[in-house]
């Protein structure tokens, strides 16, 4: 095998503390499922297809996920920010007003629950991630360790995982890979996570860091982490953008994007 290496997204801190706040114990545990999960798409049983899933969930937390209505009142004001950004995307609450925490909260309670509970994972992690220099390097760093550990031919990178990734790759031009393939990325997010990028996008144009020789992305048509769904509008350098429809619940999850039918064609020609 030529080796693929996985990049996580959002709300995977779990896998941490079930493993005892051991990051190797975390990444294996999602290595195994993001092989099961891409064993589907390729028709066979499980086996070995990915090196290892970089795992850096353990840098954006400082301590144990609030869930359910604690969510919002854990969120500091950089994720209530976020929340508020993200949700204009959707057209819900185009227009601050009034507190700022306050106003998250009506704003979740326009959501529907599937959105709600992706928002409570979503805004704290980016947040922590785009406005804390320490957390934003720390998980590059491990991003970048496993591409140079593994040598990959392809990287894969989820969600968030998308956003570390291309910034870690930028960061480290001496990592080359044949494929970069990102999911459900919110890369292109207006207000949330493009201006904020590293490098800053260049008149209004991030662009494909010059290790990668390959980029296609894939999204699902209605994926509310993937705005815009189309990246070819916001990067240069972006060879394909595919759009899927995958699950109107599971709309963002790993699982879905590994297991659709547009994932084979650009995998195959990497696997033994």
């Amino acid at each position: 095998m030529a080796g693929i290496v996985g990049v996580h997204g959002i709300g995977k801190y779990k896998y941490y503390l079930d493993a005892g706040g051991s990051v190797t114990g975390a990444a294996e545990a999602m290595r195994l499922k993001w092989d099961r999960y891409l064993g589907v798409a390729l028709g066979g049983e499980p086996r070995p297809r990915f090196s290892e899933v970089a795992y850096f969930a353990h840098h954006l937390h400082d301590r144990k996920p609030d869930e359910g209505p604690r969510a919002l009142a854990a969120m500091d004001a950089p994720a209530h920010k976020v929340l508020v950004e993200w949700a204009g995307q959707l057209g819900v609450g185009e227009h601050v007003t009034g507190a700022l925490k306050t106003f998250a909260g009506w704003l979740l309670t326009r959501l529907d629950s599937r959105s709600a509970a992706f928002a409570t994972l979503f805004a704290p992690e980016v947040a922590a991630y785009l406005t804390d220099p320490v957390k934003r390097e720390r998980s590059r760093q491990t991003v970048a360790a496993v591409i140079r550990k593994n040598q990959p031919k392809v990287v894969v990178a989820h969600s968030l995982g998308s956003v570390v990734t291309y910034e870690a790759l930028w960061a480290n031009p001496d990592l080359r890979i044949d494929l970069l393939l990102t999911l459900g990325s919110p890369l292109g997010m207006r207000n949330v996570v493009f201006e904020r990028l590293l490098p800053a996008p260049i008149n209004g144009r991030g662009g494909r860091p010059a290790g990668v020789r390959r980029w296609v992305n894939i999204a699902d048509k209605d994926d509310i982490a993937a705005i815009p769904p189309d990246l070819c509008d916001s990067f240069t350098g972006v060879d394909l953008t595919e759009l899927v429809n995958l699950d109107w619940i599971d709309f963002h999850t790993v699982e879905k994007y590994l297991a659709c039918p547009a994932i084979p064609p650009h995998l195959r020609p990497y696997l033994a």
